[in-house]
């Protein structure tokens, strides 16, 4: 069973793991017993947090070893909120090319686009890891920044561009 703690109800956590457009950072350990984290798209779905990455991806082998996370799934602008917590991921290949298709979808809006059909290209070796949280705890800094929000440059900015691409 997940334990749910911090501001919201596991029901409006849920409600906020559906509808937030935003990666997720997952944390695991390498095999030098170091941290290793990154950013997935992800969906949320009958309780399990879902990724699908490449085949060969370093977290994929990282997780085979040892299958410990911690993630954080949140507001990249104010008001920050969000959910973060631990589980435990399992990979699987089975169903990943169509998990990935949802999740282009999901992040990109439809498959029809260079980064959709460069992603879902056929060669392309897909697995789908699996969180299965033990643990949530959820944060909404909404009351305390409302003003914040409203009145912050960064809000107006956006998020930053690339320094390398600009």
């Amino acid at each position: 069973m997940v334990s749910f703690e911090g501001t919201w109800s596991a029901a409006e956590a849920e409600e906020f793991l559906n509808e937030a457009v935003v990666p997720i950072r997952v944390g695991c350990h390498n095999p030098s017993g170091g941290l290793w984290m990154l950013s997935l798209w992800y969906q949320y779905r009958d309780g399990v947090i879902e990724c699908a990455t490449s085949s060969d991806a370093d977290i994929v082998r990282f997780l085979r070893e040892n299958d410990e996370v911690s993630f954080e799934i949140s507001t990249n602008r104010p008001p920050y909120m969000g959910v973060r917590g631990g589980g435990v991921a399992s990979v699987t290949e089975a169903g990943s090319k169509d998990l990935l298709a949802t999740l282009v979808e999901r992040y990109l809006g439809s498959t029809d686009n260079e980064m959709g059909e460069f992603l879902l290209r056929e060669e392309r070796e897909e697995v789908a890891i699996t969180i299965a949280p033990s643990q949530l705890y959820t944060w909404d800094f909404t009351p305390r920044m409302r003003g914040v929000a409203e009145e912050n440059p960064i809000t107006e900015r956006g998020e930053p561009t690339s320094p390398k691409y600009d």
